[in-house]
C-alpha cells in the first residue's frame, strides 16, 4: 500500500515538474530554469562571486606589457585590526588590499583565493562601462554626454534621454531593480539568452535628466549603444582602451548572454582579481592619466566623481560617492560588497572582494563600507 502511494506521489511530482517546465517555455520564462540550475542546484540561494563558469564569457587577455604593483617599503608590516579581521571573517572577504601612494601597502586573501583569483565584479562593471563612454567620447564616436540616445535607437525619439542620463542613472527607464523576484527584468537580464531584446523593449516612463534612480538597465542600454557607436564588441574596446595600456597582469572574463549573441552583461559581470580592479581607482585618481598617457579626458573623469544632482550626493557618472571621515571618496561598488574605494587626497585605494555585504543603516552604503575605510586609516596610522 505504501509503495503504491509513493509511486503515485513521485509520478505526480514528476508530472508537476514537467508541466512547470513546459509552462516556463510557453510563457517565455525559461530563463528561470537556468537560474535554478546555476544557483540552487549548486547549493546557493542567490548570485555568487564564483558563478562565471556557468555562463558564456569573453576572455580579455592580459596586457602584453604587464605592470605589477610596486610593493611599499612597509608592505604587510601592519596586521589587520581586530574589527577588520572580524568583519572580513563574518562577511566572507576573499581579498582585502590597501594601496598607498600607488604601492601595495597591505593585502590579504582568504583560503582558496590569491592575487590572481577571478571573481565577479557585479556592479563595479558599471563604473568600467561608464569609463568606456568617456573613451568613446574622447575617440569621437560619441559627441558628448549630452548626445541623445535616439541618435542610435530611433524608438527613443522624443524622450530627450541622453547618454549621460544612462551613465548617471537618470534615464527614466521602466526598469524594476529587484534582486529577489525571479520574474523581474533584472533576473531575466542575468539569466536570459537575449539581453538586447530585453533591454531594447524598455520604455522611458519618467522625465529623464532630472533625478537619480539606480537602474541596471541604464548601463546595459549604454553598452549596446557603445557597441553600435564604435562598431566594436565592448570586450575588445575595453581591452584596447584600458586593459592593454594599464598593464593588467591577468586575463579577465566578461559574461555574455549566450554563445550566439555574445552581448556582454555590462551592468554586472567582469571577473578579475583585486590588484587589477584597483587600476581603475588609480586611473580616476589621476584624472584619466596612466603613466604619461591620457587615457581619459580629465574633465570627463572630474565630472564622473562629482554628484550630478545635489539631492543625490551619493552618485556621479558611474561612480558612488561618499564624504565619510570628511574625505572626498569615490567608489566602484558591487552588490555583495565588492569595492574599489579611492581617496585621492590621501593617495589611498582600498579594494575589498567577498561573498557578502553588511546591512544598510539609513545611509547610502552598508555598514561594512565604513568599517573598511575607518580600519584602513587606523592601520595606516599605527605604522
Amino acid at each position: 500500500m505504501l509503495m503504491k502511494y509513493l509511486k503515485r506521489f513521485f509520478k505526480g511530482f514528476i508530472l508537476l515538474i514537467l508541466s512547470l517546465i513546459v509552462l516556463a517555455y510557453a510563457t517565455d520564462y525559461e530563463y528561470i530554469l537556468k537560474g535554478v540550475r546555476v544557483v540552487y542546484l549548486t547549493g546557493h540561494t542567490t548570485a555568487y562571486i564564483d558563478d562565471h563558469p556557468h555562463f558564456e564569457n569573453e576572455i580579455i587577455s592580459s596586457s602584453a606589457k604587464p605592470e605589477p604593483w610596486i610593493k611599499h617599503k612597509d608592505y604587510n608590516r601592519t596586521i589587520a585590526s581586530e574589527k577588520l579581521t572580524a568583519t572580513n571573517k563574518d562577511l566572507g572577504t576573499t581579498a582585502f588590499l590597501v594601496i598607498k601612494n600607488d604601492s601595495l601597502w597591505y593585502e590579504e586573501y582568504a583560503a582558496g583565493y590569491d592575487s590572481s583569483s577571478q571573481t565577479n565584479s557585479f556592479s563595479m562593471a558599471k563604473s568600467i562601462t561608464s569609463a568606456l563612454l568617456g573613451k568613446a567620447i574622447q575617440d569621437g564616436y560619441i559627441t558628448s554626454i549630452k548626445q541623445p540616445i535616439s541618435d542610435f535607437f530611433p524608438q527613443y525619439e522624443g524622450t530627450n534621454t541622453t547618454v549621460g542620463d544612462l551613465s548617471s542613472m537618470a534615464s527614466g527607464l521602466d526598469w524594476e531593480e529587484s534582486y529577489t523576484s525571479p520574474f523581474s527584468v533584472t533576473a531575466r537580464a542575468y539569466y536570459d539568452d537575449n539581453l538586447a531584446e530585453t533591454i531594447l523593449n524598455q520604455k522611458v516612463v519618467e522625465k529623464p535628466g532630472e533625478s537619480f534612480k539606480y537602474l541596471s538597465g541604464n548601463t546595459q542600454l549604454l553598452a549596446i549603444l557603445l557597441e553600435k557607436a564604435t562598431n566594436k564588441k565592448l570586450a575588445n574596446y575595453l581591452s584596447e582602451s584600458f586593459i592593454e595600456p594599464m598593464g593588467f597582469e591577468h586575463n579577465a572574463l566578461w559574461q555574455v548572454d549566450d554563445s550566439e549573441n555574445r552581448l556582454v552583461k555590462a551592468y554586472c559581470c567582469i571577473a578579475t582579481n583585486a590588484r587589477d580592479f584597483a587600476r581603475f581607482g588609480k586611473l580616476y585618481k589621476n584624472f584619466g592619466k596612466w603613466n604619461t598617457k591620457q587615457l581619459l579626458d580629465s574633465s570627463f573623469v572630474a565630472r564622473s566623481i562629482q554628484a550630478r544632482f545635489p539631492e543625490s550626493p551619493e552618485y556621479g557618472y558611474g561612480f558612488w560617492l561618499s564624504n565619510h571621515l570628511n574625505k572626498n571618496i569615490f567608489v566602484m561598488r558591487g552588490i555583495l560588497g565588492q569595492y574599489v574605494i579611492t581617496i585621492p587626497e590621501d593617495d589611498i585605494i582600498i579594494v575589498r572582494l567577498g561573498h557578502q555585504r553588511g546591512s544598510f543603516v539609513g545611509k547610502p552604503f552598508t555598514n561594512d563600507f565604513y568599517i573598511y575605510v575607518e580600519e584602513a586609516y587606523k592601520m595606516l596610522a599605527a605604522n
